[in-house]
C-alpha cells in the first residue's frame, strides 16, 4: 500500500474523486432523429426528457419545439451530437456527427471518436448576395466541406475530455458544472462552432469535441489487470498546418502545442503523466516556394525574448516548472532557430525553468535512437521532482504532477514523438514500481507482450497527431512501434516526405483557411473585401497550366532536333521551344511560392 503524502503547493486540499458526480451534470443529448422540413430541421432527442430543437432554414435561427410537428412523409436520421454552427455570407451551416466510434473509456465512461459528419445549410438568402459575394459564398461552402474530413476528434457525454485528471471535477476542484463550462478553452476544438447555442441556453445540445489522439491497452501484470490510455490534446490558439502555422505569434502562441496525457489504472489506484510538446517559441516562418526544404526564416528578432517570454509564463502558470527539450539541429538550416531559441533561453532559466539542448539528427542519426538514453539520463532527476499525479483506492489524492517536460523538434512530430515515447515509457515504470506491481529491476522492455502493447500505443498515437498537422502519419515511427529501424520504415518514410510535400505546396492552403474559419480566427461579412481575389501575377501563377507548357517545350524541343538533319528550320524551332521552357522554369523558380496553394484568410503571425 502506498502511503499518503502531503500535497504541495500548500493550501490545495485533499478531496474525494466520486465518478458519479458525473451523473449529476446536466444530461446531452447521446443520439438524436433528425427530420427535414422544407421550412425548418428539428432535433429529437431519442434517449431522454430533453425538448427538440429546431433551426429555420431560412434564417438558421435556433428555438426549442413545444409541440412535435405532425410527422410527415420527410427525409430523417439519425444523429449523435452538434458540433456547432457558423454564420457566413448567405446564412447559418450547422455541424452534425452522423456516425460515430466508442474509441475506448476514460474515467469509467466511454470516449466517440467522430467518423463522419454532416453540415446542414440554412441559406435561403444566398440569392440576395451581388455577384462577388456569391463567389465568396461558395469559396467558404467549400472550406466548410472540406471540414468534414477533420481527422482524431473526440466527445464523451459524461465527462470533460479537455482537462487532466489531475484538474478533473472532484479531484483539485470541488465546481462541477456543464462540460462546456469546466472545458479548458485551449482544447476545446470546437469553442467558436458553440458560440450561438450556449448565446441561446440549448445547454442538452453543447457538446464539448477536442481534436488530438485517445489510445488504450490492457495488459496483465503478475496477477493485476492494468489499463493504460494515452489522450492528447491540439490547442487551437495557434491551429493550422505544417508550414503555415510555424514557430509563435506576439502572444506567445506555439504553432502544433499538444497537451499528452497517460493514464495508468491498475490496483484501485489512479496515476497520470502530463508532457507538452510545441513549435519553438520564436516568431519564424518557412513557407513554401516549390523547393523541397523551404528556407528558414527569424522574425522579429527584437521582440523574441518577449515571445519566449510569454510562453513559458503561460506554461508555468498552467503546469508548474518546466524541462525544456530542444532537439533542433544546432547547425545547419535549423542552426538559425537553435541560435535565437538558445539566447532567448539564457535570460529566462531558473530553478523553475530549465533549458535542454540535444541535436537529435547529430547524437541519434538515423537509426541509433537508443541513444536517447543520454538525453534521459541528463533531465531525470528534474523530472522525477516534477513527480506525478496519484490517486489511491479511495479516491483521495497522494501526489499531484509538480512540472512538466516541453518538448520541440522543427515540425514536433518525429523526433518529439519518438522522445516523448521514452519519457513516457519511464514514467509508466516509476509509477508501477511506486505502486508495488513491478521491482526495483523489473522494466517494461523484459516483458515482450507489454512492451510491444506499449510501442504500438504510443506510435499509433504519433500517427494521429502527425496527419493532423502534416497530413502524413510520422516519420521514424517503426522505431516507435518496434523499437529499431526497418528497411520497410525507411522507405514507408520516403513516401510520406514525398506525400508532405505534395500537401505543403498544394493542398495545405485551403486546409489552413478552412481550420481558422472554422475556429474563428477569421470572420466572414458582408461589405468586407473578399479575401479570394488574385492579383498581379498570382492571379496567372497556376501551375497545371505551367507543367503543361514545361512539357510541351521539352517535347517539342526533342522533337525538332531529331529533325534537323531533314530541315535546317528545325533547328531554329528547337531553339524557340528550348527557350520557351526555360523561360517558363525560370519564371516558376524566381516566383514559388505564388505557385504554391496559399491560405487567404489569416496572416501568418
Amino acid at each position: 500500500m502506498v502511503a499518503d503524502v502531503n500535497l504541495s503547493p500548500p493550501g490545495i486540499m485533499v478531496m474525494e474523486r466520486e465518478m458519479a458526480q458525473f451523473s449529476q451534470l446536466p444530461r446531452l443529448c447521446a443520439s438524436m432523429r433528425l427530420l427535414e422540413f422544407p421550412e425548418r430541421y428539428v432535433f429529437e432527442p431519442m434517449d431522454g426528457p430533453h425538448r427538440p430543437l429546431s433551426f429555420d432554414r431560412v434564417t438558421g435561427e435556433a428555438s426549442f419545439v413545444e409541440v412535435m410537428p405532425i410527422d410527415q412523409d420527410v427525409p430523417s436520421s439519425t444523429i449523435y451530437g452538434i458540433l456547432g454552427m457558423i454564420r457566413l455570407l448567405a446564412g447559418t451551416y450547422i455541424f452534425v456527427i452522423t456516425s460515430r466510434d466508442e474509441a475506448g473509456t476514460y474515467r469509467g465512461v466511454p470516449i466517440f471518436r467522430v467518423s463522419s459528419m454532416r453540415i446542414l445549410e440554412c441559406n435561403a438568402q444566398f440569392e440576395g448576395l451581388g455577384d462577388e459575394e456569391k463567389k465568396d459564398e461558395v469559396h467558404f461552402l467549400g472550406l466548410l466541406k472540406s471540414v468534414e474530413a477533420s481527422q482524431g476528434l473526440y466527445f464523451s457525454f459524461e465527462t470533460d475530455l479537455t482537462l487532466t485528471t489531475q484538474l478533473s471535477p472532484g479531484v483539485l476542484k470541488p465546481e462541477l458544472q456543464s462540460l462546456w463550462k469546466m472545458a479548458d478553452p485551449r482544447f476545446l476544438w470546437n469553442r467558436h462552432l458553440l458560440e450561438e447555442l450556449i448565446e441561446r441556453k440549448l445547454e442538452p445540445y453543447i457538446l464539448p469535441v477536442i481534436q488530438g489522439s485517445y489510445q488504450t491497452m490492457q495488459i496483465l501484470i503478475g496477477d493485476k489487470l492494468a489499463t493504460i490510455a494515452l489522450l492528447s490534446r491540439r490547442c487551437i490558439r495557434r491551429i493550422g498546418t505544417r508550414m503555415w502555422r510555424r514557430g509563435a505569434n506576439l502572444e506567445g502562441y506555439a504553432a502544433n502545442f499538444v497537451e499528452t496525457e497517460q493514464i495508468l489504472e491498475v490496483d484501485g489506484y489512479t496515476a497520470s503523466y502530463v508532457q507538452v510538446r510545441g513549435s519553438i517559441p520564436v516568431v519564424w516562418e518557412q513557407i513554401v516556394d516549390l523547393t523541397y526544404k523551404p528556407t528558414i526564416r527569424p522574425l522579429c528578432l527584437d521582440e523574441t525574448p518577449k515571445v519566449v517570454e510569454r510562453h513559458f509564463r503561460d506554461i508555468s502558470k498552467r503546469y508548474g516548472s518546466v524541462v525544456a527539450v530542444d532537439l533542433i539541429d544546432q547547425q545547419g538550416s535549423e542552426g538559425v532557430l537553435s541560435l535565437a531559441y538558445a539566447n532567448a533561453m539564457q535570460r529566462l532559466v531558473t530553478d523553475k525553468l530549465r533549458y535542454v539542448q540535444f541535436d537529435f539528427h547529430r547524437i541519434c542519426g538515423h537509426i541509433h535512437f537508443e541513444r536517447l538514453s543520454v538525453l534521459y539520463e541528463d533531465v531525470k532527476n528534474s523530472i522525477l521532482e516534477q513527480r506525478f499525479f496519484l490517486a489511491n483506492a479511495t479516491g483521495d489524492v497522494v501526489q499531484i504532477q509538480l512540472g512538466v517536460i516541453r518538448t520541440n523538434c522543427v515540425d514536433c512530430l518525429d523526433r518529439t514523438n519518438v522522445t516523448q515515447s521514452l519519457f513516457g515509457r519511464k514514467a509508466l515504470e516509476t509509477q508501477l514500481r511506486h505502486l508495488g506491481v513491478f521491482k526495483a529491476s523489473d522494466t517494461i522492455h523484459k516483458d515482450p507482450s507489454f512492451d510491444a502493447k506499449f510501442k504500438a500505443m504510443w506510435a499509433n498515437h504519433g500517427d494521429e497527431i502527425s496527419i493532423q498537422y502534416s497530413g502524413t502519419p510520422a516519420l521514424k515511427g517503426d522505431f516507435v512501434r518496434y523499437g529499431k529501424r526497418t528497411v520497410f520504415g525507411l522507405i514507408r518514410d520516403g513516401f510520406n516526405a514525398l506525400a508532405r510535400y505534395f500537401y505543403n505546396n498544394f493542398t495545405d492552403g485551403v486546409k489552413q483557411d478552412a481550420m481558422d474559419l472554422v475556429a474563428g480566427h477569421y470572420t466572414a461579412a458582408r461589405n468586407k473585401p473578399s479575401p479570394f481575389k488574385l492579383n498581379g501575377l498570382e492571379a496567372l501563377a497556376y501551375l497545371p497550366f505551367a507543367s503543361a507548357v514545361m512539357l510541351t517545350g521539352l517535347t517539342m524541343t526533342t522533337v525538332s532536333l531529331r529533325q534537323v538533319g531533314q530541315d535546317i528550320y528545325q533547328f531554329f524551332y528547337s531553339v524557340v521551344w528550348a527557350g520557351l521552357t526555360a523561360s517558363t522554369m525560370a519564371l516558376v523558380k524566381a516566383n514559388g511560392r505564388q505557385f504554391c496553394n496559399r491560405p487567404r484568410l489569416c496572416a501568418l503571425h
